[in-house]
C-alpha cells in the first residue's frame, strides 16, 4: 500500500509505516534532511552498494503508524496542514516530531497544544503531556488553567502515567499554596456595611449577612478551585444576597469596589508552578 499523499515519482527513500497498515511514503532525502538532523545524519551513514540492475529506492520501516506518519510528513512537506481536532491525534505526531527532531513541526505542536480549546477543556491532560515531553512553558500555561478544576477529581487518563510524581506534585503545592493565600485575601473592609443587618449599631463593625455566607462559601471553592472566577460570578454572589437579608443585594452592589479589588488581588496571586 502506498500513501496517497507522498507518492513522488522522483522520490528517493521509502519510508513504510508499522503494521498492521503497512504503507510506504515515497519521499526525498533532501527534504526530511532540511527539516530533521536524525534523518540528515542518517542518510550521511554509508550505503550499501547497489545491485548491478541498477540502483533501488531504499526502504526504512519505522515504528509510527500510518496516520500518525501521514500527518508529521504533511507537515514537513509544503502542502496544507491537517487539521488536529483531539489530543488523541495530537500526542503521537509530537512524539514522533520529537523522536526525529523536527523543530519546526514541534514548534507547531506546542502551540497547540496549549491552544485554549484543549487548556479549557482537559487541562490536566495537557498538563500531563507537557511534563511527558519536558515541555517546561507549556507545562506552566497548562497548569494556570487547572486552577478552575479540581485536580483531585478529573478523570485518570493514560497520560498520567507518563509523567513523574514530582511533576504531580508541583501541581498539587500549587493549588494548596494559591488557595491558602487567596482565602487568606478574605479580608472584609470596614467600609463595606448593610443598613439593616447592622441596624442601630452601623457605626460599629458587623458583617452583613451576605459576606457571612459568601466568605463561607467562597472559602469552600476557593480550597478547590483557587481562582476568581467562580467566588466572584454573578451566580454566586446573587446566593450571598438570598442568605442575607433584605438589604444585603444593595450592599452588595454598594461594595463593588471592594469586590473588585479583592478579586485583583487573588487573580494577582502566583497562576504557575
Amino acid at each position: 500500500m502506498t500513501s496517497s499523499y507522498f507518492n513522488f515519482d522522483d522520490a528517493d527513500v521509502i519510508l513504510r509505516s508499522a503494521a498492521p497498515y503497512a504503507t510506504e511514503f515515497r519521499v526525498h532525502k533532501s527534504l526530511l534532511s532540511a527539516a530533521s538532523p536524525f534523518f540528515k545524519h542518517m542518510f550521511a551513514l554509508p550505503q550499501a552498494p547497489h545491485s548491478v540492475a541498477g540502483p533501488e529506492v531504499p526502504v526504512i520501516d519505522v515504528s509510527e503508524p500510518k496516520s500518525t506518519l501521514e500527518t508529521l510528513l504533511r507537515y514537513v512537506y509544503p502542502m496544507s496542514r491537517p487539521s488536529i481536532d483531539t489530543l488523541d491525534e495530537l500526542t503521537p505526531v509530537l512524539e514522533a516530531a520529537m523522536k526525529y527532531d523536527i523543530i519546526s513541526v514541534i514548534d507547531i505542536l506546542r502551540k497547540r497544544l496549549v491552544s485554549p480549546d484543549f487548556a479549557r477543556a482537559t487541562p490536566t491532560r495537557v498538563y500531563a503531556i507537557a511534563c511527558r515531553f519536558d515541555l517546561e512553558e507549556e507545562a506552566k500555561e497548562a497548569s494556570r488553567y487547572t486552577l478552575n478544576v479540581n485536580v483531585l477529581d478529573c478523570p485518570l487518563h493514560d497520560d498520567l502515567k507518563h509523567i513523574t510524581a514530582y511533576a504531580y506534585h508541583r501541581l498539587l503545592d500549587l493549588h494548596r499554596k494559591r488557595a491558602k493565600a487567596a482565602q487568606e485575601l478574605l479580608q472584609l473592609s470596614e467600609d463595606v456595611k448593610c443598613m439593616q443587618c447592622n441596624g442601630a449599631r452601623y457605626h460599629a463593625f458587623l458583617p452583613p449577612k451576605w459576606w457571612t455566607d459568601f466568605h463561607e462559601r467562597a472559602k469552600q471553592e476557593l480550597a478547590v478551585r483557587p481562582t476568581a472566577d467562580v467566588v466572584f460570578s454573578m451566580p454566586f454572589l446573587a446566593q450571598s444576597a438570598q442568605a442575607g437579608c433584605e438589604r444585603c443585594a444593595g450592599s452588595i452592589l454598594d461594595a463593588h469596589s471592594f469586590l473588585d479589588q479583592l478579586r485583583k488581588n487573588i487573580d494577582n496571586l502566583p497562576s504557575t508552578i
